[in-house]
């Protein structure tokens, strides 16, 4: 079975979809997914997709590119969102210096506002970093993101910037990304990173895996990245869907095995 770690279906175009969505889930033994908030506005549509299914759960938190006109996000604010037991992350979070311009501090502010809120409530965190790597690492270490541990979602960073992660106790998680014919530096990264702190995930409804590439993305693809990945390392994908499930059940713990 396969567990698709990051997804959003709480977005209008998977959301439009959702019969469809969960009977492809099945067909590809896609049993359980994490629906991920981005913003607080559209947090309870997260929480309701989650619970109204059992194999579902879903994190609370703000994206790093999301600029929000009322407030940002307080400590205490997350810590009351993340009570709900379908709540089993904090995030998405960290830093994206892709599409906005400096200064940013506001961002790193709130990346640090997550941090101490998921050290607070004992949630892991799930991290964004895009052209940001270095500030990443070293907010992780400066404000104890390691006591809590978590994921860099969606990784296209280097073997270096994962080699940093791990030691934080993070986990890597790979997108279809990792099936893209230019991600040859990724690759070699899926290669060499240690089974036992890999995750995989769709990141829907974006970036859809080959041979689906182009199309709305969905949790059930997340098989095509496991099949990939076996095949880069030459095992099997029973081994790569055993592995990447344990790792997100010793990692969200509060997700009932």
């Amino acid at each position: 079975m396969f567990i698709d770690s990051h997804c959003h279906l709480d977005f209008p175009e998977l959301v439009a979809q959702h019969d469809d969505v969960f009977a492809l889930m099945r067909a590809n033994d896609v049993t359980h997914a994490l629906t991920i908030s981005t913003t607080l506005k559209t947090f309870p549509d997260v929480l309701r997709v989650a619970s109204a299914h059992d194999n579902l759960w879903c994190s609370a938190g703000v994206h790093p590119d999301e600029q929000v006109d009322d407030h940002e996000p307080s400590v205490d604010e997350l810590l009351q969102l993340a009570a709900h037991p379908k709540v089993i992350a904090i995030g998405e979070t960290g830093l994206d210096y892709y599409r906005l311009p400096e200064p940013l501090d506001w961002q790193r502010k709130r990346f640090r506002t997550h941090i101490r809120a998921a050290r607070q409530c004992g949630k892991p965190l799930i991290i964004h970093t895009r052209n940001a790597s270095t500030d990443t690492i070293r907010l992780m270490h400066e404000e104890g993101a390691a006591e809590v541990g978590g994921v860099m979602h969606c990784f296209t960073e280097t073997q270096a910037v994962a080699e940093q992660a791990l030691e934080l106790d993070f986990y890597i998680s790979l997108s279809g990304i990792v099936t893209f014919k230019s991600a040859k530096d990724l690759q070699e990264v899926a290669r060499h990173l240690p089974i036992e702190r890999m995750l995989i995930e769709t990141d829907s409804p974006y970036l859809a895996p080959t041979p689906h590439r182009g199309k709305m993305n969905q949790p059930g693809y997340v098989r095509h990245v496991a099949e990939f990945i076996a095949t880069l390392r030459g095992i099997s994908v029973e081994e790569v869907a055993r592995a990447t499930t344990e790792n997100f059940h010793k990692l969200f713990k509060l997700a009932p095995h």
